[in-house]
């Protein structure tokens, strides 16, 4: 099998973390081809969607992760499949980048997850689907409703929707004195759109990813418990992740989502939830795969491999 990924540069990734270096080390360990792309050259002319993608040899240390050959210019459709595996911001970049995996796809490339998929899942506001498993959440650009949403429930999360990793993302008490500052910093003269949910006190436990890879659930999640004096979780902001088996909660919301979203063609797909309610829904390239093999022993890259064998 022939697999490319389209990575952020490549000098940024860290091995002893990234899910996606895990991947590819997965794919080579079976004995497939990898490649990598960078966004930036990705091109379309006259019917054929194409990339400059490198060749690259998996090395075991952390650095150097890789030993890169001569890049060429292939036709994405010459690929067995093709991972959109960059990071946000879901910018116009991001969007136009989709439209051109689109048409790939159209020209017979196997791209995952699709990016038809990844652009109709706004990872925030997905949950918006499944009202039946999320907390007390409110999606606005009127800082008015935002101001009587934390006087109704008193203590609530706000977050842009375009943040990740944890920027952005504000505690707000009823009584607290910044809270007009940070109203005005999130909705202000230019009216970005905010998520507003209810504080779950069960953060202390953990923000939960869990994943689910070709429509299987994974049975363990990854934990990631805020530091002391933080409301955030995210490994980015310094949380500590800690594997653990699924509650059953957890896996009653994962494999309700999971046929679901894979019939979408979303072959790799995160879920945040945070005392047994779902929080995000995250689609462009959901992480923590290196933690739990680690801990929990479970291979989650190697199942993402896995199950590219079985659907090509």
């Amino acid at each position: 099998m022939d697999l490319a990924l389209i990575l952020d540069p490549l000098d940024s990734l860290k091995a002893y973390k990234d899910s996606s270096i895990a991947i590819m080390r997965a794919a080579a360990a079976r004995g497939h081809r990898v490649w990598c792309i960078q966004r930036e050259h990705l091109g379309w002319r006259e019917g054929r969607s194409h990339a400059r993608a490198l060749p690259i040899e998996l090395l075991p240390g952390d650095a150097p992760w890789l030993r890169g050959g001569d890049p060429t210019n292939r036709a994405l459709a010459e690929f067995d499949a093709v991972l959109m595996r960059q990071d946000p911001p879901f910018d116009f970049e991001y969007v136009a980048a989709t439209w051109m995996l689109e048409r790939a796809a159209g020209e017979g490339a196997r791209v995952f997850n699709d990016p038809r998929a990844i652009r109709d899942h706004s990872e925030k506001l997905a949950i918006a689907e499944f009202p039946q498993f999320t907390a007390t959440t409110l999606v606005t650009r009127d800082g008015d409703a935002l101001q009587a949403f934390i006087d109704e429930l008193g203590d609530v999360i706000l977050k842009p929707l375009d943040g990740m990793g944890g920027s952005g993302i504000f505690r707000v008490r009823r009584d607290d004195p910044n809270r007009n500052a940070i109203v005005e910093t999130l909705a202000g003269p230019d009216r970005h759109t905010v998520m507003a949910q209810r504080y779950l006190p069960m953060i202390r436990e953990g923000d939960k990813r869990v994943l689910i890879i070709g429509g299987e659930v994974v049975p363990f999640a990854l934990a990631r418990i805020p530091r002391d004096g933080e409301t955030r979780g995210n490994l980015a902001a310094g949380g500590r992740g800690v594997a653990m088996p699924l509650t059953p909660r957890e896996r009653e919301i994962a494999e309700t989502l999971a046929p679901l979203l894979w019939s979408r063609g979303l072959l790799i797909v995160g879920l945040d939830m945070i005392g047994g309610h779902l929080t995000e829904i995250n689609v462009t390239s959901p992480t923590c795969m290196v933690e739990i093999r680690e801990q929990a022993g479970f291979d989650v890259a190697g199942l993402v491999v896995e199950r590219l064998e079985r659907c090509l």
